[in-house]
């Protein structure tokens, strides 16, 4: 017959080591070990592999009438394999024209929709999975953005500083910069202006400081001071390390603000550069006034569209303009004109090159 295992008597407290400090020690240690982990290898802010969104297509789930018309009329490709990655604490600028992609790829992000393929990471979450989650995490400001009128400004940003969970810990700060008093914000919504609208919209997104802003047009209606304003407050953001994702139409101010831009085109990625580099690679137009017999330019590296006329002559330059200056070193100039890089014939360019 089998023998029963002696009964091992539990040692009472007293005679327990005192695991304090080694428990104390181990956990700083572990601490330690995230903390280089988080040092050796960042999480993207926002990460896509192969995303794509497909409109018309029916699946299992569906009224009957939704299935033929998806049978009869082929998907629309809204947004096909987009692969980019957002660095956390840059200001990441995602262009294109109106049907280009871009507000489906933010809804995508923020979970309203679910892709058709390929996936997408929001600060480390799935964004199928993990959508409440992350809508808590960040900041959203959408394009034309639409309030309840039957509220206050105050009862505005309270009921949506709610959802987040989170403190308002910037609200004072950025009504102070975007001008909207203690009075205003004692009014109701209905009563204001546009571009008051506008500035609520931005409060509202990052008044509970959050580690991600996604910014769709944000300034449409604000005036050129607001803007300003607008803009110095993403430097501020930016300096403390809090990460911008922009869309805009508006190419100068994404020039100003941005890092990194991405130009999509009919759903597809058709660049994604710096944006020193982008502008670097644009071709500047030149106007130059002489007396005398006119510089050789046709041979010039880097120079196209010579056109001389009567005392000028016109050309367009890519990358340095060194060869340009040193091809008309000799010519006696009365006047030049080099126009700087502009992200919108850039852009324009890229989209030349696409089509």
């Amino acid at each position: 017959m089998a023998t029963a295992a002696p009964h091992r008597r539990c040692r009472p407290a007293t005679d327990l080591p005192d695991r304090r400090k080694t428990s104390d020690s181990s956990g700083a240690r572990e601490q330690h070990r995230q903390a280089w982990r988080g040092r050796v290898k960042r999480v993207h802010a926002i990460e896509t592999i192969g995303l794509t969104k497909c409109y018309g297509q029916s699946g299992l789930v569906g009224s009957l009438l939704t299935r033929v018309r998806a049978s009869t009329s082929p998907p629309i490709r809204a947004l096909e394999s987009l692969d980019i990655a957002v660095r956390e604490g840059e200001v990441f600028g995602f262009l294109g024209p109106n049907g280009s992609g871009k507000s489906t790829t933010i809804r995508l992000l923020l979970g309203f929709l679910h892709p058709t393929a390929g996936r997408a990471r929001v600060l480390g979450l799935d964004t199928v999975r993990d959508s409440v989650t992350i809508r808590r995490r960040l900041g959203y400001l959408p394009s034309g953005i639409a309030l309840y009128d039957t509220l206050t400004g105050e009862q505005l940003l309270d009921y949506l500083g709610e959802l987040s969970g989170r403190p308002a810990s910037r609200r004072v700060e950025l009504c102070r910069r975007l001008e909207l008093s203690a009075r205003t914000l004692k009014r109701l919504v209905r009563d204001y202006s546009r571009g008051m609208r506008q500035k609520v919209g931005i409060v509202q997104a990052l008044q509970h400081d959050p580690e991600l802003a996604i910014l769709d047009e944000p300034t449409e209606g604000l005036d050129p001071l607001m803007q300003r304003a607008f803009y110095e407050i993403l430097d501020t953001l930016k300096a403390e390390g809090r990460t911008i994702f922009f869309s805009s139409h508006v190419l100068s101010e994404v020039e100003r603000v941005c890092d990194r831009v991405a130009i999509v085109r009919e759903g597809r990625l058709v660049a994604l550069e710096e944006t020193a580099g982008l502008l670097a690679r644009r071709k500047r137009n030149i106007t130059m006034r002489f007396t005398g017999p006119p510089p050789r330019l046709e041979d010039v590296s880097g120079i196209t569209n010579v056109e001389h006329g009567d005392g000028y002559v016109t050309c367009r330059v890519e990358g340095s303009v060194r060869p340009f200056l040193a091809a008309i070193a000799e010519a006696a100039v009365v006047d030049l004109t080099i126009e700087p890089a502009r992200l919108e014939e850039a852009f324009l360019e890229f989209y030349d090159e696409a089509t």
